[in-house]
């Protein structure tokens, strides 16, 4: 009998996040409201961390920005408040050290408040072949890009738990979806990224029952300094994506409380074709797709944030 009930019982529920599923569909529901939220970006003095972080401004949130970059960080709160009258707080956390965060985020505890939307969106790449990249860049991406993801969500969950109330953010990859090739160290990084998050949803919400939002953000290359050089066979079906464009995405989905964001939306056919076929029809159809070659024009660190400077000034001329 207890088979037969928690069976009817599972579809019963089936049938009715189906439903409302489709009716969201056919009437939205009211976008969230963050006007007078604390939200915090780390990465938030240059590329997706400043839109979002002059988007947010716009909706009269209350911005925390995290940069190790203080002069890139300053411009972005400069920005942020020609939006209108926004409080925004400023400051340097080098997000490679579990020190430092935690003693970042109690400053921001006492200096603000409670951190209520939590965007991790600090990362760094190499863009090497594997047996090229340094062992200390393998180590610095591990802690920029995951490690640092578990101390601000331990910094900062407890309060939002006690509230039951908060978002937490993952800016992730589609190349946490599929390894890539000359990413090696940022896909292992943006995997492990998205199953933390992943397991934090299935925590909060099946052991919880918490109220508290989580949204997976993995988008294909981005047209910012952090990935200049790269180059795709198929532009009409895997288009670099455009800076704005990823922004607004990514703040559309939290308006809506989505938990997951994948775009271009051909990667969702991808990640099924991927669990189908067999690898070395994978393959074949990477190497079609141009997988083999879109990192080799690929521009690391400084160098990068130059051209697209250049690219920039060039298009203004």
């Amino acid at each position: 009998m207890e088979v037969i009930w928690d069976t009817s019982l599972t579809l019963g529920k089936l049938l009715y996040y189906f439903l409302n599923a489709t009716v969201s569909k056919i009437i939205p529901k009211r976008k969230k409201n963050v006007a007078g939220e604390i939200v915090l970006i780390t990465g938030a003095g240059s590329g997706l961390g400043r839109l979002m972080a002059i988007k947010f401004a716009r909706l009269g949130a209350i911005l925390v920005l995290w940069d190790i970059n203080e002069e890139g960080n300053m411009e972005t709160c400069r920005l942020a408040k020609e939006k209108g009258d926004v409080k925004v707080f400023v400051y340097k956390c080098d997000c490679s050290k579990r020190q430092e965060i935690y003693r970042v985020a109690d400053q921001v505890k006492k200096e603000v408040g409670d951190v209520t939307l939590l965007i991790n969106n600090a990362g760094i790449v190499t863009g090497k072949l594997f047996l090229d990249i340094p062992d200390e860049m393998v180590e610095k991406s591990f802690h920029v890009n995951i490690m640092s993801h578990f101390w601000i969500y331990k910094a900062f969950l407890p309060a939002m738990i006690k509230a039951d109330h908060g978002h937490l953010v993952c800016i992730s990859s589609a190349a946490g979806l599929f390894g890539i090739n000359g990413l090696t160290e940022y896909s292992s990084t943006k995997f492990a990224a998205f199953g933390l998050a992943e397991a934090l949803l299935c925590e909060l919400k099946m052991i919880l029952k918490s109220k508290i939002n989580v949204t997976i953000v993995c988008p294909f290359f981005i047209n910012t300094g952090m990935f200049a050089g790269a180059i795709t066979k198929y532009p009409l079906l895997f288009p670099i994506l455009e800076q704005e464009y990823v922004a607004q995405k990514i703040l559309d989905a939290i308006l809506d409380e989505q938990h997951y964001l994948i775009i271009p939306k051909i990667i969702w056919l991808l990640l099924i074709i991927k669990q189908l076929l067999p690898v070395s029809m994978l393959l074949t159809i990477g190497e079609y797709f141009g997988v083999d070659t879109c990192l080799n024009f690929f521009i690391e660190g400084k160098k990068a944030n130059e051209a697209v400077t250049e690219t920039k000034k060039q298009h203004q001329n």
